[in-house]
């Protein structure tokens, strides 16, 4: 059989269009409407424009409390990113045993992927509060002692990591199955024979045979802890207590949508999207000359 053929020139382009049409609109346009606001200085509601150029950037840079922002969230997200992965892994090797019932475990393992963060949000709150949490209850019966998780700063953090590890422990045990189920076992009876112990197959065989996995849920985690952590935050904390929690991702949002600072919440998203991006190019630079795609 021959491979189809489009008659005409323009025909691709007519099937690409509404596909087209949706980036340019939802995501293109915003883009470019984001770095030109970033700019300016906007009244209440857009009413009035004043260009300023680069000054919005620099009031971030000299705002202490926007510098401890920044803090907080790179903080906070290699927290997420380095704990959710080893735990997702860890998990994973076990999920990964024959075992009986292993279809269900996995199941089990699974499903805190499918809630969106503001669940998890509310699940880890009434868990957490003090007075009628669960977990409050625990401490105080079996240590004496009540821990104000929502109003200890420290903790507040803590919680707001545990959370986001949690939430994100479905997707990266999934992706980390997979990975382990197509890992060469003859490989690893091969080291074996050759004298390593279980911590060196693992470390120089199965972890190294993972290293694209590991390098795309490495990526695929930065993003989450950057913007999706913003519904546990808003839920659980809502940046406090003394902003211990106030990240990048909301503190833009009550700059926006609480104190009408277009202009700079505009700022704002252009830095933590450049931020990001930085972040991920070292990655690649770094992470990426180390994955193995053979073997």
């Amino acid at each position: 059989m021959y491979p189809a053929k489009f008659k005409g020139k323009l025909l691709p382009f007519i099937f690409l269009l509404p596909t087209l049409v949706i980036l340019v609109v939802f995501l293109y346009y915003p883009v470019i409407q984001t770095f030109r606001l970033s700019m300016y200085r906007v009244a209440f509601l857009g009413l009035k424009t004043k260009f300023v150029g680069l000054d919005n950037f620099v009031r971030l840079a000299q705002d202490p409390e926007y510098l401890n922002t920044v803090w907080v969230t790179l903080v906070i997200a290699a927290a997420v990113v380095l704990v959710g992965l080893g735990l997702s892994l860890a998990i994973a090797m076990l999920a990964n045993q024959k075992i009986r019932g292993a279809t269900i475990y996995r199941l089990l393992l699974i499903w805190p992927f499918a809630l969106s963060p503001a669940v998890a949000g509310v699940i880890f709150l009434f868990m957490f509060s003090p007075g009628f949490g669960a977990v409050s209850y625990l401490t105080s019966l079996f240590f004496g002692i009540e821990l104000n998780w929502l109003g200890n700063p420290r903790l507040a953090v803590l919680l707001v990591i545990m959370a986001s590890v949690w939430k994100n422990l479905g997707y990266n045990i999934v992706f980390y199955l997979a990975a382990l189920q197509n890992v060469n076992t003859e490989v690893l009876e091969a080291a074996s024979i050759d004298g390593a112990n279980s911590w060196q197959r693992f470390w120089k065989v199965t972890f190294a045979l993972l290293s694209p996995m590991t390098f795309f849920l490495l990526i695929t985690n930065i993003t989450y802890s950057f913007f999706d952590i913003f519904g546990m935050i808003d839920i659980l904390t809502k940046g406090g207590p003394l902003n211990a929690t106030n990240v990048m991702i909301y503190n833009l949002y009550r700059d926006a949508f609480e104190y009408y600072k277009t202009g700079f919440a505009a700022a704002q998203s252009v830095i933590l999207f450049l931020l990001v991006v930085i972040l991920t190019m070292i990655q690649f630079r770094t992470s990426g000359r180390r994955v193995h795609y053979g073997g």
